[in-house]
């Protein structure tokens, strides 16, 4: 049988985003979760060299580190036509006829090799009445043995494009901001899709616990970021994720958005782009991302149960992200550049009174530490007052040193402060007419939930007011 194994956790945004593709496009795969069974999670650093990156796909002993839905739907050769699978072999012609046809026109397909597993030579012996002809090709469980190039072309539709649809509005970011606009668009009766290229929710998912948006006193991010997405798609929105933007043009009247997974229209555009976490630049920095350090307690917290871990930052997100780790880490080292926390008092407050937290104030981290066999061990700090250099010891590190606006794509489209967010007027339009901003992409924006679903709604305003 094709064996498909996921491994991943509940908790792992990415894990959703894979195991809700795999599921929408019907294909049959084994969850493993590594919270649960200790054995996959040496499978998963077995695969990833030592680092804990979930999820991992393997397919038919064949593994994928985190892959995008673009590369699974390569790989299990998903497309709008549904989903093509060609058992054949590498030294035949015919099959390499139809894969290199399948290729030119852009078709993903999984290629399956018969001489290679059992199970596939016996299927194909199964579908042609005992016999092995190759290639053999299943459309959505519909069998065609050795297909000629035009009945492929016949099958697959392909040189008959279809019409493009165009959408009053494209969104790009599933956070709480672009959620916002897309509800408040819908309301106004304009037509939107989403674009998100990792999770719904942004940010905001990966948070375990939120206590300042109106209206709820303590709710889990993915919790608030699910009710926004169903309230936006109960309007209507189309919501796509594993979708990756990688340019924006203006063509006559209508954006052209290419992405990893085709090219979507629009009359206008809203960039809900969001940020991703600051590094701190130092040694070992980059060669323990995974093994070692993260950036977001939510998605890898669960590594370090029972464990001593390391917290660098002194704002909202490192003190409650620290609250949140110490609940069932064995201890909490908290690393603050600075003399004070910058961090509301809500949160300052609250540290006292939990014993396994420990707080090292004034303290620039210079390095990080490996062991002999070049795993994580530690932090190297300096005080910033007497210049004394000590180390600290410990099974991981979390930073929380603040966010980098994700305007990478758009810098020579749209103008951008020297700190690289977007610079808008009042409504959230940018340098170009149709084009909008919102959320923590967005100059002057607050990086809070409550505050990015305000922008979603002056991003929507803003597009009433274009329409007008």
């Amino acid at each position: 049988m094709n064996t498909i194994d996921l491994y991943g956790a509940d908790w792992c945004p990415d894990c959703q985003r894979a195991k809700a593709y795999l599921k929408d496009n019907g294909i049959d795969f084994n969850f493993i979760d590594v919270d649960i069974d200790k054995s996959a999670t040496a499978k998963v650093e077995e695969i990833n060299n030592g680092k804990r990156i979930i999820p991992a796909v393997i397919v038919n002993d064949k593994p994928y580190t985190n892959p995008d839905n673009a590369t699974l739907a390569n790989v299990f050769g998903i497309n709008q036509q549904g989903l093509v699978k060609l058992y054949g072999a590498d030294w035949c012609p015919d099959c390499q006829r139809a894969k290199s046809y399948l290729q030119d026109n852009g078709i993903n397909f999984q290629y399956i090799e018969v001489d290679k597993y059992p199970w596939a030579a016996e299927l194909v012996e199964a579908t042609n009445n005992g016999k092995r002809i190759i290639p053999t090709i299943f459309v959505n469980d519909k069998s065609y043995t050795n297909p000629d190039n035009s009945v492929l072309k016949t099958v697959l539709n392909i040189g008959h494009e279809a019409e493009k649809h165009i959408y009053d509005t494209i969104i790009v970011g599933a956070g709480a901001a672009g959620l916002t606009a897309s509800i408040y668009i819908q309301r106004d009766r304009f037509s939107s899709i989403i674009l998100e290229k990792k999770n719904i929710g942004g940010n905001a998912f990966l948070t375990e616990k939120i206590e300042n948006y109106p209206g709820f006193t303590n709710i889990s991010g993915p919790k608030l970021m699910q009710r926004m997405s169903e309230q936006a798609k109960t309007y209507g929105a189309k919501i796509e994720t594993g979708v990756e933007v990688q340019s924006i043009e203006k063509k006559g009247a209508f954006f052209s958005v290419t992405s990893n997974m085709g090219e979507y229209q629009s009359k206008t555009v809203v960039l809900a782009l969001g940020s991703t976490y600051r590094k701190l630049g130092i040694p070992n920095e980059v060669d323990l991302i995974g093994a070692g350090i993260h950036f977001c307690a939510t998605c890898d917290g669960a590594f370090y149960r029972d464990k001593e871990i390391i917290v660098i930052g002194g704002g909202n997100s490192a003190l409650e992200e620290g609250i949140f780790l110490a609940s069932f880490c064995k201890k909490v080292t908290i690393v603050n550049r600075g003399s004070e926390f910058s961090a509301s008092e809500t949160y300052i407050e609250k540290l006292p009174s939990i014993t396994n937290i420990e707080t090292h104030m004034n303290k620039e981290s210079l390095a990080f530490l490996k062991d002999d066999k070049g795993q994580f061990k530690g932090l190297k700090v300096k005080d910033r007052t007497t210049n004394k250099e000590e180390e600290l010891y410990a099974d991981g590190s979390f930073i929380f040193i603040g966010l980098i606006p994700n305007t990478d794509n758009v810098k020579d489209l749209i103008a951008l402060n020297p700190q690289g967010f977007i610079t808008t007027t009042a409504l959230g339009e940018t340098s170009v007419k149709g084009i909008f901003a919102a959320g923590d992409c967005r100059e002057g924006a607050i990086a809070q939930v409550a505050a990015a679903t305000g922008e979603g709604v002056l991003a929507s305003y803003g597009i009433r007011q274009y329409f007008k």
